[in-house]
């Protein structure tokens, strides 16, 4: 082991990386660009650019002719095999022989009433992504509050991931109320130095590890929010699943906040787009700031059909998800521990949804390497996404369990890991 892995060896893992620009890349991005993550060691002194497309074209060929993978990010199959999935899921989730679309109508607004349903909600508004559906919420509510300050956290989704869009497009102020590796506390936001029109909550926080807080702690955290005058929004790309940590229904959790916005590709295999959920008042004027940004596509059906699909096949499967992570999760940490790798961490150690952080003391390069060489040697896929930098000499990856993966028993996890391991080096 290197003398930086030495170096981090018994350290908590949250506390070497505090950047969240280090700690906190999208995975939806990271996995389209391995080189962000660390170079394959063959690539030295290429091209940055054809070193990089080499290793996607590589990792591409080998998660297609793996027998057995872990998980399988959507955007590494074909058009041919996605158009499959979403002609095989169609029949059912809605009448086919209806006309399409048009600016918002027909078959969009079936996924919007449902949806309004599915979170207890007045009404719901589609968007093509997230990153829209959210500035427009939140410019709504400052509309609606007089201050468009946004108290979020620093490793929030939009401060970390999209490049100042709340700040230089739609005229918000983000203010961090805390960059601990875990939600806000009713406490921090009581103490919070300055007023705030809306608070931005992110459930799970994923880059902190998909972490959650406790019922009670999110309850406590929305009164702080009310008493100080505050809308509550919740930023639930993965809301899905979050029921089993909560032990509450959807309509439950999204009750606790004025709105809420959910994605239909991160945990419903969809192929975009996104919801706004509140009140009528809100969702009508987000309509028109949904035109105003370029949000109103002439037809959206395959993006929205795809999203009915994923509520109908992917949504009432993620308890078996959840539960069956825990299991991977501790699988993979007594096998890095039978393989006698120093430090190694799943975090956290029972994971809150089904997707998860597991932390290595080597550079990043070195393990996506090794994952790599695995899925090609072995037919056998562990670790699909690439790795992170976490401080010096230390890495982490994102684990997905989804339905590949309840094919795999705890003693298939462990049998993995050594395989992995051994590609590493001594």
């Amino acid at each position: 082991m290197s003398d930086t892995a030495e170096a981090t060896a018994g350290q908590d893992p949250m506390t070497v990386a505090q950047d969240p620009m280090t700690v906190a890349q999208d995975p939806e991005t990271v996995a389209q660009a391995p080189e962000t993550a660390g170079q394959a060691p063959e690539s030295a002194g290429q091209d940055p650019e054809e070193a990089a497309e080499r290793l996607r074209e590589r990792r591409s060929a080998a998660l297609r002719a793996a027998r057995r993978v872990l998980w399988q990010p959507s955007h590494q199959h074909t058009v041919r095999e996605r158009l499959a999935w979403l002609n095989d899921g169609a029949e059912g989730v809605y009448d086919l022989d209806l006309p399409v679309d048009m600016y918002g109508g027909q078959i969009v607004e079936t996924l919007e009433e449902r949806v309004a349903g599915l979170l207890g909600k007045e009404a719901a508004a589609f968007f093509p992504t997230g990153t829209m559906a959210q500035q427009v919420a939140l410019r709504c509510w400052a509309g609606r509050t007089g201050n468009p300050t946004v108290a979020l956290h620093a490793l929030g989704h939009p401060e970390v991931h999209e490049r100042q869009a709340f700040s230089q497009v739609s005229g918000l102020r983000p203010v961090r109320v805390t960059d601990e590796p875990r939600l806000p506390t009713a406490q921090e936001i009581r103490d919070f130095e300055e007023p705030f029109g809306a608070l931005l909550l992110e459930l799970p926080l994923r880059d902190a590890g998909f972490v959650l807080p406790s019922w009670e702690e999110l309850s406590e955290v929305v009164e702080a929010a009310r008493d100080r005058d505050a809308v509550v929004h919740f930023d639930g790309a993965r809301l899905w699943e979050c029921t089993s940590h909560f032990g509450r229904p959807l309509d439950e959790i999204a009750g606790l906040a004025d709105s809420v916005y959910v994605s239909f590709y991160k945990s419903l295999g969809g192929f975009g787009g996104a919801v706004i959920a509140g009140p009528k008042t809100l969702i009508d004027e987000a309509k028109t700031w949904r035109h105003r940004y370029g949000g109103m596509i002439l037809q959206q059906f395959p993006t929205v059909l795809a999203a009915l699909i994923g509520l109908d096949q992917e949504l009432p499967r993620l308890p078996e998800y959840v539960a069956h992570a825990r299991v991977v999760a501790a699988a993979l940490r007594e096998g890095f521990t039978e393989a006698e790798v120093p430090w190694a961490r799943v975090h956290p150690e029972e994971p809150h949804t089904h997707q998860f952080q597991v932390w290595l003391p080597y550079d990043p390069d070195v393990l996506t390497d090794a994952a790599l060489r695995q899925t090609e040697e072995t037919k056998t896929s562990l670790f699909s996404q690439s790795w992170m930098r976490g401080g010096p000499g230390l890495a982490l990856t994102e684990v997905t369990v989804a339905a590949p993966a309840l094919e795999w028993t705890a003693q298939d996890v462990r049998a993995a890991v050594r395989e992995f391991v051994e590609r590493l080096p001594g």
